[in-house]
C-alpha cells in the first residue's frame, strides 16, 4: 500500500493537488528557505501528531505518511525554535509549526508536547528543477499602499492578537465597511487569517501569499516581499485593513519593518499584552503609544485597572459587551465614521 500524501498549509499557494511532480533528494548545498520538500513521518504520538492542511483543517498523521512542506525558520519565545540549516546528514526534521514549516528543532519550551519527527525524502521537482514557494507568487504591479489601517501588535506570541482582531473586524463590519484582514509577520499557520475571514473579512492575506514560510528573512528581502503583499491588498481597495504583526516587534520576524512601513497609514494601534508590565516594556522600548491595550493582560478587571494605572492608555476586556461598545466608538472616531 502506497503512503498517502498530506499537503500542508504552506502548499496552499501551490498546485500540487492538480499537477504532477517528482521527489528527489538534493545535496544540502542546494537547499534554501522556501524550498518545497517531502518529509516522511517517523514518529507521530501525542497531541501534536497532526498537520494543518492547505484548507486550514487539522489532520491526524500516522507513521509513513508523506507530508509536503517548506524549509523555513521559527524562533518562538513560548514554543519551538528551529531551522532547516540545522538538519543533519541523517535527514531528521520536524514540522515546527504543524503547518509544514520544516526544520530541525533546536530548542523547545518544556510546556510544548513532543513534536512528531520526519525524515527528509527529497525536494519537490519539476523538469529537473526544485520547486519553491516563490514559484507560485503571481506578478504583482507595485503600487503605493494608501489604505486606512488598524494595526495589532503584541508583547509576545499568544498575547491575544488574533482574538482581538476577530472582535475588531466584527465591529468594523457593523459600520458596513469593506474589510481586508492581513497577517504581516509570524510563522505560517492558516488558522489565524481564517479566523479573520470567519469574523467577516471580505479578503484575507498573509506572508505565505508572497512566498514566505515565515517572516524571518533578511530585512531587504522581507521589505520587498512586504511591498508585494501590500500591493496585493491595495488592489482590493478596502475601506480599512486590519493588520496583525505576529509575535512582538522585538523578535526576529521583521515586525519593526512592518510597523515602520505602515506608519503613515495606521489610524489606530492596538497592543495586545501578555501581562500589564509587558505593556510598559514594549511601549518604552519601541516608543509606542498605543490607542488601546487588549489581550490576556486585560482578561480581568484587575488587569484592566493595572494597565491603565501604569500607562494611562485605554484598556478593554473585549470579551465583554460594554467593552465592545467602547471599541466601536473608538474605531468610529479613529476612522472618522459618524454613527448611522
Amino acid at each position: 500500500m502506497l503512503p498517502r500524501y498530506l499537503l500542508s498549509t504552506l502548499t496552499r499557494i501551490a498546485d500540487f493537488d492538480a499537477h504532477a511532480f517528482d521527489v528527489h533528494p538534493l545535496p544540502q548545498t542546494q537547499w534554501a528557505t522556501g524550498d518545497y520538500v517531502v518529509g516522511q513521518v517517523q514518529t507521530a504520538q501525542g497531541p501534536l501528531a497532526q498537520v494543518e492542511l492547505a484548507t486550514g483543517r487539522m489532520a491526524h498523521q500516522v507513521e509513513g505518511d508523506l507530508v509536503i512542506g517548506a524549509f523555513g525558520v521559527r524562533q518562538a519565545t513560548l514554543e519551538a525554535v528551529g531551522d532547516w540549516q540545522s538538519i543533519r546528514a541523517d535527514g531528521l526534521m520536524h514540522n515546527l509549526t504543524l503547518a509544514g514549516l520544516f526544520g530541525r528543532l533546536t530548542s523547545a519550551s518544556y510546556l510544548l508536547p513532543q513534536l512528531p519527527t520526519l525524515g527528509y525524502k527529497g525536494h519537490v521537482m519539476r523538469q529537473g528543477q526544485k520547486v519553491q514557494m516563490q514559484d507560485f507568487v503571481p506578478p504583482v504591479p507595485l503600487v503605493p499602499y494608501t489604505r486606512p489601517t488598524i494595526l495589532i501588535i503584541g508583547t509576545s506570541m499568544s498575547a491575544g492578537k488574533t482574538t482581538t482582531a476577530r472582535v475588531i473586524i466584527h465591529q468594523l463590519k457593523q459600520l458596513d465597511l469593506k474589510v481586508v484582514g492581513a497577517k504581516l509577520t509570524g510563522a505560517g499557520r492558516y488558522r489565524d487569517i481564517l479566523a479573520m475571514l470567519d469574523a467577516g473579512c471580505d479578503r484575507i492575506f498573509d506572508f505565505v501569499d508572497v512566498g514566505l514560510p515565515s517572516s524571518i528573512a533578511p530585512p531587504a528581502a522581507f521589505q520587498g516581499s512586504l511591498q508585494t503583499l501590500l500591493s496585493m491588498i491595495e488592489a482590493e481597495q478596502p475601506d480599512v485593513v486590519v493588520a496583525e504583526a505576529g509575535a512582538s516587534p522585538h523578535e526576529p520576524y521583521n515586525g519593526a519593518i512592518a510597523m515602520a512601513t505602515l506608519a503613515h497609514q495606521v489610524q489606530c494601534t492596538v497592543l495586545c499584552a501578555s501581562d500589564p508590565y509587558a505593556v510598559v516594556g514594549v511601549s518604552q522600548s519601541f516608543g509606542i503609544q498605543p490607542d488601546l491595550v487588549a489581550g490576556i493582560a486585560t482578561s480581568t478587571q484587575a488587569g484592566v485597572d493595572l494597565v491603565e494605572k501604569l500607562t494611562g492608555v485605554l484598556a478593554l476586556n473585549l470579551a465583554e459587551s460594554p467593552a465592545q461598545s467602547k471599541l466601536l466608538s473608538l474605531l468610529q472616531a479613529k476612522l472618522n465614521r459618524v454613527p448611522a
